[in-house]
């Protein structure tokens, strides 16, 4: 990661970029949620609470899809707008729009600012880093207004021109943006896409959306200026490679597994099984929606889908977890253990101790989280292990998927998975080099005697 340096906007008031990306994301959190708290923003103009508001906005920002109340059924045309932006700028970073605003405004991007969006998109120099934000930018407007494009061609066949328009770029961001908010409340609440779980188009522009979204935008870069896979930097080979192994785990899993559950796919013909196993495949690591019922799949499946919500996304991407390259690292780390190496090996590479060392130090502590989370939810809340953890996980993981308990926890339930879904989307890391770690070590020059201890 590109080294910490503090930056004065205040006259004695030093600040961190990492600090600011942490305050910036609270701060649009803060935003949302008091807009989400008027009355305009509920059909019925009453106030929905500002906990319940403060959880929308945290969701929508941090990109997750857990909701406390139905999307289309609940807040008005007002409060869908609010929260669609929330997802927009939550996915892309608050830096990354800042900076849009400075092209427009045709204002120079300061050196601080340039700190922070190294930070924010995970680069390790300032060098192109401008030229990649507006790749960035430019990419997501294509993406995004090609998912418009042809959701919108199919919602308009079931809800008219204006209301397909709608819900066609509705979609299309809240999908790119790995968000799962969805506005298809007339086929009843908490439903997401269950109603086109046999579409072809949907589920085809969905999952394309969701994969591009959670690759991270280093990765397209790279993809961009590549002329093949062994062209490729290391960081892109191994996110496409784990990436697809997940997505390869996930949906053999699923198909075996769900094949015979008449309360998921066991009544459909092989096709829509092989469609939809493919499709929580997909949105079990990043996304949140669903065309099945979660409530209703078996343990196995609850299990394995718990396991990819914790791995999440890429780096630098609109996902969460503890990300693709971190269970990369850890998966390489074993295998050159088991070979008797010294180093991490992977595509005849050799990458360096701190990395490996962060992705120990980031799997752990995403593991603490995910568990004190579960603890606290079993332990204030009239919830099974099962559902805890798989509602821990998923906000951990800012996917958004749910077993249905959500709606119905208390204060302590939704202020514990306000603060999951937060340290989730802005990164374990990021959170304690921001308030917990020194800029640097000022004595490290020195090495303490080496001893052994026995480990297995």
């Amino acid at each position: 990661m590109f080294a910490e340096k503090k930056i004065v906007l205040f006259k004695n008031v030093n600040i961190k970029p990492t600090q600011i990306i942490v305050i910036g994301f609270a701060v649009i959190i803060l935003i949302g949620s008091i807009l989400l708290s008027f009355p305009i923003a509920s059909r019925n103009c009453e106030r929905i609470g500002f906990i319940n508001a403060f959880f929308t906005a945290t969701s929508a920002v941090c990109v997750t899809g857990l909701v406390v109340v139905d999307t289309y059924t609940h807040w008005s045309l007002f409060g869908q707008i609010v929260i669609l932006l929330l997802i927009q700028v939550g996915g892309l970073g608050f830096m990354t729009m800042a900076t849009l605003f400075s092209f427009i405004l045709r204002r120079r991007i300061s050196l601080k600012e340039r700190l922070i969006i190294v930070e924010s998109l995970n680069q390790y120099s300032l060098q192109g880093v401008i030229r990649l934000v507006k790749r960035v930018l430019f990419g997501t407007l294509i993406f995004e207004s090609i998912g418009v494009l042809f959701l919108s061609l199919r919602f308009i066949r079931d809800f008219g021109i204006i209301s397909g328009i709608y819900k066609g770029i509705f979609h299309a961001i809240s999908a790119f943006c790995n968000a799962g908010f969805d506005v298809m409340g007339q086929y009843g609440q908490f439903t997401s896409l269950t109603a086109y779980s046999g579409d072809i188009t949907v589920n085809l522009v969905v999952i394309v959306l969701i994969i591009i979204g959670g690759l991270g935008f280093t990765v397209w870069d790279d993809v961009y200026k590549a002329k093949s896979f062994k062209a490729l930097h290391l960081h892109s080979k191994l996110v496409l490679f784990i990436t697809g192994i997940l997505l390869l785990f996930g949906f053999v899993s699923f198909f075996l597994i769900e094949f015979n559950n008449t309360g998921t796919i066991g009544s459909l013909n092989v096709k829509d099984k092989t469609m939809m196993s493919f499709f929580q495949s997909v949105t079990t690591r990043t996304a949140g929606f669903n065309t099945i019922n979660f409530s209703s799949m078996r343990n196995a499946s609850v299990f394995i889908t718990i396991l990819l919500m914790f791995v999440g996304g890429s780096p630098g991407s609109t996902a969460g977890g503890i990300k693709t390259t971190t269970m990369g690292v850890l998966m390489f780390t074993a295998i050159s253990v088991i070979k008797g190496r010294q180093d991490t090996e992977m595509f005849r590479r050799r990458i360096s101790y701190t990395a490996v060392t962060r992705a120990f130090t980031i799997t752990l502590f995403g593991a603490l989280i995910v568990s004190f989370a579960t603890i606290t939810l079993t332990t204030f809340e009239n919830v099974s292990l099962v559902e805890a953890l798989f509602e821990s996980a998923s906000a951990f993981g800012t996917v958004g998927l749910s077993m249905g308990i959500t709606p119905d926890l208390g204060l302590i339930g939704k202020i514990t998975l306000i603060v999951t879904m937060f340290i989730g989307r802005v990164g374990v890391l990021t959170m304690a080099l921001a308030f917990l770690a020194k800029s640097q070590d000022k004595d490290n020059t020195y090495r303490y005697r080496q001893e052994k201890v026995m480990v297995g």
